[in-house]
């Protein structure tokens, strides 16, 4: 027995702490055999600090046990990647010129049930902290949100809450919030989803890892003081909401982004320096998480005094101060005599920096507290890809998937006034413009904005270079609940298609992938083919996964949210004048609709808003017919052969036709076209076929895109011009351009005041 082990069997870490028991293990969210476990691991039975630390450390958010089996089949490998998923605070692609982009999603979906301002602002600190650790700026923020419908009073309180949380936290910390999207369903009335997205760039040569190295290497906490928000906020993430779970509001954080500001130049200042070994955000499971998980990587051990940690509140316990997850902290491994400097740079920017322990020979992670020994645990023990546990849960086919299948698209009236259709389809919140969002967003801020939201992907330059980087987040939940294989290739086919269309070349993914308990055998399925979907997607479109995030037990008594695998993708411009939007530009043009018009309705937003029904066979995506059709299309934009580019997706043909007729407010154009039947005028109008893309081409051009089509083997048809003021689609839409435009910018902005 190590002295510091006979210090824990003679101490009994704190005597008063609680006696540590298989009842109290459950109550933090441990499993029976999960607490044998332990006492196999230590060889007696852990403290009640160390009982803590493997609840937080071995809970969902934090050990991914019912995850990571899954996730270590999705294709990590590319010739860009520069941090593959899991080996870094997030993923880095190299661009050339030295640089690199790095890039994350990250969930806070329970926090923003309960706290919806400060769950989503703390979501966008966390996200952020996690690229400047990395030594890159954090330039761009996207964030992809789901609510229940706008008709209940509480999906209102949410959606106001949220967005004003992102948009003050993001415009407080300088960084532009450039797009995502947002959708309402039912599915999501008690229990939102929130992701936040963020995009940095850095040299190659400076990127820095969270890593502690070389025992006697000295550990300091730096940024913001510990205080008691946030403790336990990993194993609260990884339960169900309940009616209890509003009594867990301590289990949020509260975020400061003038502080965060702050931390980010004094981070990038001490790693340009060259000062240190790694630096980890503080971010689920606080200071236990940062140690673990460094010393682990290093293949080291760390020794840490409790008391040295600066705190907000006296009595802080080192159990509240090793599990809190207060904002705006980082845990640096500093390089030896070192540690002056870089305190003298957190001092300047205003910042404490105190060393709070050293780096160890070994394997042990050591906590003392008033000079006695509280925990002493093995590092890898507690780390994904150490000792956490890993579980394959059962599975079993939702029964409702057969319903799906049942449905038949003749039980669907197909004759009616399709103008009125055409505009009830517009004022759905899920297809109506999302100013009211985004206008509470900065969007120009750093000066770098090329695309703000609007478009089909975001744009934004690299200063001192010619290029740009397309950054898109896509998912179509309802096509994962139908159909979680497809929908999850279609989700990273139509992230691709947006990255495409505004000119770039797809890189790579992160994910955040948010499903229900993952103990329940029908979410398991669910959970399973999506991650199927995704990585036969992602490697027909040579696009790996870089990492993300997985949030399970997102439901409520009434039920599970959708199978909801938001991709965010980046890609690369290399000319500025490659960047293209999705609106008209000049009278005239030639309209095209690259890809082929299938008869189906099924999975729709329009069977959704105008038969209320949530039913039928998602839209099947051909993968070689996918990537075909972003080659040719990427090619004839880096020719300068088109004006315009924008995906067909949700709302169909007449949706994605409008959207390019009033996309720029100020300057609308109408359009005139004819198009083929399939069939039913409601799959022409308004069925969502995948590998469609409408392109505008001036006359100049057309002959040259033509050709270039037809050499690709491209299915295209010639549609109509632009011009009018109107959108006429056959004899079955005739509307002028002014009703289209005011159902489409006004219906949030409607909403808005009863939202305030």
């Amino acid at each position: 027995m190590s002295q510091v082990e006979t210090e824990i069997a003679l101490t009994g870490g704190n005597p008063a702490q609680p006696e540590v028991t298989t009842e109290l293990a459950s109550e933090l969210g441990l499993l029976p055999e999960e607490f044998e476990r332990i006492e196999e691991i230590l060889g007696r039975t852990p403290t009640f600090t160390e009982l803590g630390i493997y609840s937080v450390m071995w809970s969902e958010h934090c050990s991914y046990k019912n995850s990571i089996a899954q996730l270590k089949t999705l294709p990590r490998d590319g010739t860009a990647i520069l941090a593959k998923a899991g080996e870094e605070n997030a993923g880095a692609v190299d661009i050339g010129d030295g640089l690199a982009v790095v890039f994350k999603i990250e969930s806070h979906n329970h926090p923003s049930a309960l706290e919806p301002y400060q769950g989503a602002a703390t979501g966008v600190g966390g996200i952020h902290r996690d690229i400047f650790t990395m030594g890159a700026r954090p330039l761009a923020a996207l964030d992809s949100l789901r609510f229940g419908p706008l008709d209940n009073p509480r999906s209102r309180f949410l959606l106001d809450g949220v967005v004003r949380g992102i948009g003050d936290y993001g415009n407080c910390f300088g960084v532009p919030t450039l797009g995502g999207e947002v959708f309402f369903d039912e599915c999501y009335t008690g229990n939102p989803l929130v992701n936040a997205m963020s995009v940095g760039l850095v040299k190659t040569d400076g990127m820095i890892s969270a890593v502690m190295e070389g025992a006697g290497n000295p550990v300091m906490i730096v940024g913001s003081k510990t205080g008691r928000d946030g403790i336990h906020g990993a194993t609260f993430a990884s339960v169900e909401l309940s009616e209890k779970s509003e009594s867990q509001r301590s289990s949020v954080q509260v975020g400061d982004p003038f502080t965060e500001k702050l931390l980010l130049e004094a981070t990038l200042e001490i790693i340009k320096e060259k000062l240190i070994i790694g630096i980890q955000d503080m971010g689920a499971a606080g200071i236990t998480c940062s140690c673990t998980e460094m010393s682990a990587k290093g293949n080291v051990g760390v020794e840490i005094d409790i008391d040295k940690v600066p705190v907000r509140e006296p009595g802080m316990s080192a159990y509240e101060i090793l599990l809190s997850e207060s904002q705006e902290r980082m845990l640096v491994c500093v390089k030896k005599d070192n540690a002056e400097r870089v305190t003298e740079i957190f001092e300047k920017w205003g910042l404490d920096s105190v060393i709070i322990g050293q780096v160890t020979g070994g394997d042990r992670f050591v906590v003392r507290e008033k000079g006695q020994v509280v925990a002493d645990v093995r590092s890898e023990t507690l780390v994904l890809g150490g000792d956490a546990p890993v579980y394959i849960r059962d599975t079993r086919r939702p029964e409702y998937l057969d319903d799906a299948e049942m449905f038949n698209i003749n039980s669907v009236a197909d004759k009616q006034d399709w103008n009125e259709i055409a505009l009830r389809m517009l004022s759905s919140p899920n297809l109506a413009h999302k100013g009211w969002v985004f206008g509470q967003y900065d969007q120009t801020v750093r000066s770098n904005t090329v695309v703000g939201p609007g478009s089909d992907a975001a744009v934004i330059r690299i200063k001192k270079t010619r290029k740009a980087l397309s950054i898109a987040t896509d998912c179509n939940a309802r096509y994962c609940y139908l159909d979680p294989k497809e929908g999850a290739k279609i989700a990273v086919a139509e992230a691709a298609r947006n990255i495409v269309c505004s000119g770039g070349q797809p890189l790579a993914i992160t994910n955040c992938l948010n499903f229900g308990n993952p103990y329940k055998p029908e979410v398991y399925y669910t959970f399973t083919h999506v991650i199927s979907g995704m990585g036969e997607a992602c490697r027909a479109l040579d696009t790996p996964v870089t990492g993300g995030n997985v949030s399970f037990y997102n439901e409520n008594p009434d039920g599970s949210v959708f199978p909801t695998p938001v991709i965010g993708m980046i890609g690369l411009i290399d000319n500025l004048s490659d960047i293209t939007t999705s609106w008209f530009k000049s009278e005239g043009d030639y309209i095209y609709l690259l890809g082929e018009t299938k008869d189906d309705i099924g999975a729709t937003e329009y069977l959704k808003v105008i038969h209320g029904q949530t039913t039928g066979h998602v839209p099947r995506v051909d993968l070689k017919v996918e990537k075909a059709l972003q080659k040719v299309l990427l090619d004839a934009i880096r020719h300068g052969l088109t004006a315009s580019a924008h995906d067909v997706s949700d709302g169909g043909f007449f949706t994605a036709l409008a959207e390019c007729c009033i996309g720029e407010r100020e300057n609308p154009l109408g359009a005139e076209v004819t198009l083929r039947t399939p069939g039913r005028c409601d799959a022409l109008l308004f069925g969502e076929t995948q590998s469609r893309v409408i392109v505008s081409v001036s006359r100049a051009n057309h002959g040259h895109f033509e050709e270039k089509l037809r050499l690709a083997g491209q299915i295209f048809v010639r549609i109509g011009k632009v011009g009018g003021t109107r959108i006429k689609i056959n004899n079955l839409i005739d509307l002028p351009l002014d009703k289209v435009s005011d159902v489409f910018y006004n219906t949030l902005a409607e909403l808005a005041e009863k939202i305030a």
